[in-house]
C-alpha cells in the first residue's frame, strides 16, 4: 500500500501544503483521504499532501484518521482555538533521530549553541559581521530593528502605531486592531514551522535564543520570517479594515500557498543545524552502548518480557459511510 511506504518514498515536507487548522468538526478516514465533516460542509483532505494537521476545540477524530495521516507522514498537534496553544503533537514525516540528536548536542555546550544563535541573527542582519556580538548584543540590535520595522509598516500602511502588545494564550484579546492581527499572524507562522520542525525529526523545545518552553525553537525559526510575512501582512489587512481572526489566517494562507516559506524554512533549520555536515535519514533500530555506541535492536535481551495491562471495548460491527 503507497500510505506504507518508507519515509524517503513520502513527499518531501517542502513540497506540502503548509497546514490545515480544523475546529468544531468530526475527522475520519475515506479510503486513502481524510474526511472533514462538520453541519456546512463535508471536505477531503489527501493526508500525504499535507505537512500538519492542527486540530482545535471541538474536533473529533478517529484512529483511523490517525492512523493514516501517521503512515503519510502528517504532524498531528493538538492545539487550543485559533491554534494559540500547542497541546500533544503526533509523529512527523522522519523516522530518524539524527537531526534531533545534531540539534541536542549544538544546544547543550555554550560555544556551539552561541555559533547557532550569532548565525541566526546573522541571517536578519545580512552583510553584517555578528561573530563577536554576545547575547546582549544581539537582543539589543534585534530589539531595534523589530522596532524599526513596526515604524516602517505604519508609515506605509498609515495606520497608527503605539507598540507592541498582546495576551499570551489568547492571540484576539488585548491590543487594537494592528496588535491583535500580529499575534494571530504569529500564530499561524509557529503552526508551519513547528510542522517543518517536526517534519525534519527536530525538536521544536530545544532552542538557541528561546529557551525553557515545549516550542522554543519553534520561536526561533519563526522569528527569522516575521519581517516578511506577518508583520507587513498585519498592517495592511488593518489598514484595509480587515480585523478579523480568519482574515489574518486566510491571508497568510493565501501568501504561502506557493510552498516557498515551507521550502526556505526547511532549508534554513538544515543548514543551521548540520552546517554541510552529513545527515542520516534512514531509520534505525539501535540499542545504546556505552562502550560500542550501538548494538543491534529487534532481539529480546531478557528472559521475562514486562507485563502489558491493555484496554479494550466490545467489538462493534462497521457501518459504511456514503460521504
Amino acid at each position: 500500500m503507497w500510505w506504507l511506504a518508507g519515509p524517503q518514498d513520502l513527499h518531501r515536507v517542502e513540497d506540502r501544503v503548509s497546514t490545515v487548522y480544523v475546529e468544531r468538526s468530526h475527522i475520519d478516514r475515506d479510503e486513502n483521504a481524510v474526511v472533514v465533516v462538520n453541519q456546512e460542509r463535508t471536505i477531503r483532505l489527501p493526508a500525504a499532501m499535507v505537512a500538519a494537521l492542527l486540530l482545535g476545540p471541538g474536533t473529533r477524530i478517529t484512529h483511523a484518521a490517525v492512523r493514516l495521516l501517521a503512515d503519510s507522514g502528517t504532524t498531528m498537534c493538538w492545539v487550543g482555538e485559533r491554534g494559540v496553544r500547542m497541546y500533544a503533537s503526533g509523529l512527523g514525516m522522519s523516522r530518524s533521530s539524527g537531526l534531533i540528536q545534531r540539534q541536542a548536542y549544538l544546544v547543550s555546550r555554550i560555544p556551539q549553541r552561541l555559533a547557532v544563535a550569532r548565525q541566526m541573527y546573522g541571517m536578519r542582519f545580512p552583510g553584517e559581521d555578528v561573530s563577536g556580538a554576545t547575547m546582549q548584543q544581539l537582543r539589543g540590535r534585534e530589539g531595534a530593528r523589530v522596532k524599526k520595522l513596526y515604524r516602517l509598516a505604519a508609515e506605509e500602511s498609515g495606520v497608527p502605531w503605539t507598540g507592541r502588545v498582546y495576551q499570551a494564550g489568547d492571540a484576539m484579546a488585548v491590543g487594537d486592531d494592528v496588535n491583535r492581527l500580529l499575534s494571530a499572524g504569529h500564530a499561524c507562522l509557529y503552526g508551519i514551522c513547528h510542522a517543518a520542525i517536526v517534519g525534519l525529526g527536530a525538536s521544536p523545545a530545544l532552542g538557541f535564543v528561546h529557551t525553557g518552553g515545549a516550542t522554543s525553537f519553534v520561536l526561533d525559526i519563526a522569528d527569522l520570517y516575521k519581517a516578511d510575512y506577518t508583520i507587513p501582512l498585519a498592517f495592511e489587512l488593518a489598514a484595509a479594515g480587515r480585523t478579523e481572526e480568519r482574515d489574518v489566517r486566510l491571508a497568510l494562507r493565501n501568501r504561502v500557498a506557493d510552498g516557498r516559506l515551507m521550502a526556505q524554512v526547511v532549508h534554513d533549520i538544515k543548514d543551521l543545524l548540520l552546517d554541510g555536515s552529513d545527515w542520516n535519514e534512514d531509520e534505525a533500530a539501535h540499542l545504546w552502548d556505552e562502550r560500542v555506541g550501538a548494538v543491534l535492536g529487534g532481539r529480546d535481551y531478557s528472559d521475562q518480557a514486562p507485563a502489558l495491562v491493555g484496554i479494550s471495548g466490545p467489538e462493534l460491527p462497521v457501518v459504511p459511510v456514503d460521504w
